[in-house]
């Protein structure tokens, strides 16, 4: 590789061999060797192709993190003393959350990966195939993370140091959430297909209808009133079923999302359809989706778990604050907030990072090394304006954004603090999900695991205990630390990226 970035002639040449000759082309197809010949991406210019991609993805993300904020907002409207003790437990809900998007996500980007390069080859009927098998291990593996989930509730309890209430309530919250399971995997890798593909705008669309259900079925069966900043909306309804009814409202929507989600591909969009006569299983295939789906999933399983030591250490910082043994209140609260926030401002980053993956993704299918490469560093820019403006308000706005959540004294004292921090390395983390993004989207998915696992558990975890937990600076000194690590894992995602290993991925 030269430095200008341009492939040096025996790269050149082995690129043009991957590239097969006009009359190798699939019927139909006049598109050029070196140009992407299935999907919705044909014929689009890669400026074009990455706002086509990433505005429907913003959309999508930014809906789908509305979830978990109506969850939050609503358990900060629950009534009477149960206000704090359900915001720990919704809190500590958000992690269970983010396992769940890992688990599906596994199986996400095998089949994106692979539909990627189909439709960049113009091989529709892998893509297809591709498509029907993803499905059949979604329900099967959504199965799967439903009974975890279940089985985990208590454990998970005793870890996070919760109160004795809190505790209660989270178990209550996770068995609920856990039926909705099967729905979610559906959902979730449904629409990581139609990313593959090059389709973004559907898979947004299918969101919003999930959030359309999620919210008024949360609120009325919850019973909880709603509170932004001053103003306040009574619940008129009498079910009050509380938590559980906040993580019923989220399970139903889930189940209306993947209904919505399996119409659309029956229907079909450009070059890729859900077939009946696909939907047995092909053990090969299978196998090709999980090896690039089982690393996603290590990494990602990696990833969860050092942050739920975090919380474990953030439990022991509120134990020590506490008094005869029990803990105080608030501060996995006040973490919770800060990272629904921050969720906030890495959402561009995600949706400008799965056009990086779809693109080079299928310019890698076409045998086009250089534009592989180029994309991933275009949405790296564009990404890290974006999140650089968003971190900016983050460090100017965290009281106003604190409050919009909770008004307990304990979240409007410390959130805006690890806001601060927070947008202060945004644009490092921008570097990081495009990167890791478009690796991801390539298949490079061993090496995003293997460098997710040794910062976090050799940096992560190491620098959260000493900063806060033995120089006992607290949920501060944890904040410090963790946006301390992403700005070291951003440069090593970095090194990789420019060690160029990724394209030359098999799958």
């Amino acid at each position: 590789m030269s430095r200008d970035g341009d492939l040096d002639p025996l790269e050149q040449r082995r690129v043009s061999s991957m590239q097969p000759s006009p009359e190798d082309l699939p019927e139909g197809c006049a598109e050029p060797p070196g140009s992407i010949r299935a999907g919705s991406l044909v014929g689009k210019s890669m400026g074009a192709a990455i706002w086509f991609l990433a505005v429907p993805v913003l959309l999508q993300q930014l809906l789908a993190a509305c979830v978990g904020l109506v969850d939050k907002v609503l358990a900060g409207g629950l009534p009477g003393d149960i206000a704090r003790p359900a915001m720990d437990a919704i809190g500590v809900g958000a992690y269970v959350g983010w396992f769940i998007s890992i688990a599906m996500a596994g199986i996400g980007i095998g089949g994106q990966a692979l539909i990627a390069r189909a439709m960049g080859s113009g091989d529709r009927d892998l893509a297809h195939r591709t498509l029907a098998q993803c499905m059949v291990l979604a329900l099967g593996w959504g199965v799967v993370v439903s009974i975890g989930i279940w089985i985990a509730a208590a454990p998970l309890a005793v870890v996070t140091g919760l109160s004795r209430e809190a505790s209660e309530l989270l178990v209550t919250y996770m068995h609920v959430l856990a039926w909705g399971m099967p729905f979610c995997s559906v959902l979730t890798v449904g629409c990581m297909a139609l990313h593959g593909s090059g389709d973004t705008l559907r898979p947004a669309l299918v969101t919003a209808a999930v959030n359309l259900v999620n919210v008024p079925v949360s609120w009325i069966l919850s019973g909880a009133d709603i509170r932004l900043g001053g103003a306040r909306l009574e619940n008129p309804f009498e079910l009050d079923l509380l938590v559980p009814g906040i993580a019923a409202g989220t399970a139903i929507a889930y189940g209306v999302g993947a209904v919505l989600i399996i119409a659309v591909l029956m229907r079909g969009v450009k070059d890729l359809r859900l077939r009946a006569s696909d939907l047995p299983i092909e053990r090969v295939l299978m196998g090709r989706v999980a090896r690039i789906g089982i690393p996603q999933f290590l990494e990602g399983l990696s990833m969860w778990t050092a942050n739920l030591f975090v919380l474990f250490f953030v439990g022991q910082i509120a134990l020590k604050m506490g008094r005869d043994g029990v803990p105080i209140e608030g501060l996995q609260g006040a973490h919770a907030i800060a990272t629904q926030w921050e969720a906030f401002s890495f959402l561009p980053g995600f949706a400008i990072g799965t056009a990086a993956g779809t693109l080079a993704g299928q310019y890698l299918g076409a045998g086009d090394l250089r534009r592989a490469r180029r994309s991933i560093l275009a949405c790296v820019g564009i990404a890290v304006l974006v999140m650089g403006s968003m971190g900016a308000v983050m460090m100017i706005a965290g009281h106003a954004l604190t409050s919009i959540i909770s008004e307990e004294p304990v979240h409007l004292a410390l959130t805006p603090k690890l806001l601060f921090i927070a947008g202060a390395i945004q644009t490092a983390f921008a570097v990081l999900m495009v990167i890791r993004q478009g690796l991801r989207g390539a298949g490079d998915t061993t090496w995003t695991f293997i460098i997710t696992t040794v910062s976090g558990y050799g940096i992560r975890l190491p620098a959260v205990w000493y900063i806060g937990v033995h120089l006992e600076m607290g949920l501060v000194g944890v904040w410090y630390a963790l946006c301390g690590e992403l700005c070291v894992r951003a440069l090593l995602f970095l090194g990789r990226f420019l060690h160029g290993g990724w394209m030359h991925k098999e799958l």
